[in-house]
Parts: structure tokens; sequence; C-alpha cells
């Protein structure tokens, strides 16, 4: 059986953009391995960093002083420069609004129904922090959806199914009963949680570590 791994994730959280591209080069590593290696299934799962803001969100400026006052230009400086080394070059400049993210949250489960969730992610990811796409806004949310191979009028629909609305936000109160106080968080197999956007070389080693206990127990 192909190992899994499950990641915990919000689409304005930049470390979970860096911990995606991180996952992606431990992935590449173990696929390259000497030994032959079965293909891994990745799935990602809803947390909102904020899940008390309104569904219009808020000024991003208002969000920034409200939370990190002062220290926010230092704090995102570190994060671009982190950034960079994996090739992503931040433009937080562009973003005006601090979303809700339960509507993009929709639109990953509806991508996964159709093997699109990578897509579906890295399409959020780059909207937001490279673009400064308004997640607020139904328009701009299936326009992210369409690059990401998924029909508009699906996504539309998607967006206005309050049972899969009710399905995100109850998922993202599952990993908080789990003690997910951060993301990413990324479960192995259901055996081996790694905490943050680790270096891929540490999460090789939990994948490499599920692998090998899988083939052990046959």
């Amino acid at each position: 059986m192909a190992p899994r791994i499950d990641v915990i994730s919000d689409v304005v959280c930049p470390w979970c953009f860096i911990g995606k591209r991180r996952l992606a080069q431990a992935l590449q590593l173990f696929e390259d391995s000497a030994a032959a290696t079965p293909s891994v299934e990745v799935v990602w799962h809803p947390f909102q960093l904020n899940p008390q803001l309104p569904p219009q969100g808020v000024e991003r400026s208002e969000y920034l002083a409200r939370k990190f006052g002062a220290r926010a230009p230092q704090i995102y400086a570190r994060v671009a420069a982190v950034g960079r080394s994996v090739g992503i070059e931040f433009a937080f400049e562009r973003i005006e609004r601090q979303p809700n993210t339960t509507a993009a949250h929709q639109l990953i489960e509806l991508a996964r129904r159709y093997g699109q969730q990578d897509a579906m992610v890295e399409s959020l990811f780059r909207g937001y922090f490279l673009e400064g796409a308004d997640l607020t806004q139904p328009d701009q949310l299936v326009a992210l959806a369409c690059q990401a191979g998924l029909d508009a009028a699906g996504a539309r629909t998607c967006l206005d199914d309050d049972a899969l609305r009710q399905a995100v936000l109850s998922r993202d109160a599952e990993a908080r009963t789990l003690g997910v106080s951060g993301v990413p968080f990324f479960i192995f197999d259901n055996r081996l949680a790694v905490s943050g956007a680790e270096e891929p070389t540490v999460l090789l080693r939990a994948l490499r570590d599920v692998a090998k206990e899988a083939v052990a127990q046959g």
C-alpha cells in the first residue's frame, strides 16, 4: 500500500506554502532513492488560522497591526527570505485583504474528489501570496479553481454548498481536538506527526520511517 501523508494547512499561512515546497523536495528525494519506492498519496485538510474573521474578511493592514504590531515588517522579511530559498517570491505588499478561508477550503475539498487537490492548493497559494488575490471574492476563487483545472460552474456550486461548508468547519474543529494548534502539520500514515515547515530532510526521514515500517508489517 502506498504511504499516505495528511497535511493540515491554511492557504493564507506563508509557512504552509513553504512547507508545500519542502514536502515536494522530500517526495522527490524519496522517489529518487536507490531502492524501489511506492508512490505517495498526499491529502490536504482544512485549518483556519483566523476562524473568527467575518466572511468578508478584514483589511490586511488592520489585521497585521492587530496581530503583530510594529514587528510585522521584520517577521515578514524573515518569511520572505526563507521563501526565496525554496523558490517562492512572496509579494506580501500585493495583499489588501485578510480573508476568512472557509470558501477556499471548500474548493480544496471539491478538488480532492477529482484528484486535483495539489493543483488547487497550489493555485490558492500562488493567487494569494504572489498575485494578491482577494479570497473573499467568489469570482476570484472560481478563477483560481479554473487555473487548477476545475469546472467554473462546479466551483460556483461548491462555494454555495452549505453542507460542504459545515463539513470544512467540522474538520477544522476536529484538527484542533486532536491538538493541532499550528500549521503546517504533517501526519505520515497515521503513525508519525511532524509539526511545522521542517526541512526536506526531516520530512524525508519521517516518510522513510513509515515506509520501512509498512514493508516490515507486510
